[in-house]
């Protein structure tokens, strides 16, 4: 089992940057691909982005490629979003989440472990 807790999230002006972080409990991290999902009030969650578990497959949303960043520390048990260039429309609440299977997958269901979220919100 893994738990999930995100960090990082907060108050931006539009332009500016923010570094989330969910750290991960259990000693089978590093064999789950991992994700960011995020949602918007009266939207569904939405895929943001994934890694492999191995850090050397990543995928990305059209909506923020070039934009943001996933990685991955084993070691750590931790994995991370560096965004920039911030936009108000991505503001939302910010899930990581862990799936065990290589498929890649962009849509909930493929995950098996969610953290609780982190708000980030970006004022125009």
């Amino acid at each position: 089992q893994v738990q999930l807790v995100e960090s990082g999230g907060g108050l931006v002006q539009a332009g500016g940057s923010l570094r989330l972080s969910c750290a991960a409990s259990g000693r089978t991290f590093s064999s789950y691909a991992m994700a960011w999902f995020r949602q918007a009030p009266g939207k569904e969650r939405e895929f943001v982005a994934r890694i492999s578990w191995s850090g050397a497959s990543l995928y990305y949303a059209d909506s923020v490629k070039g934009r943001f960043t996933i990685s991955r520390d084993n070691d750590k048990n931790t994995v991370s979003l560096q965004m920039n260039s911030l936009k108000p429309e991505d503001t939302a609440v910010y899930y990581c989440a862990a799936d065990k299977s290589s498929v890649v997958v962009r849509t909930t269901r493929g995950y098996e472990y969610w953290g609780q979220g982190t708000q980030v919100t970006v004022s125009s």
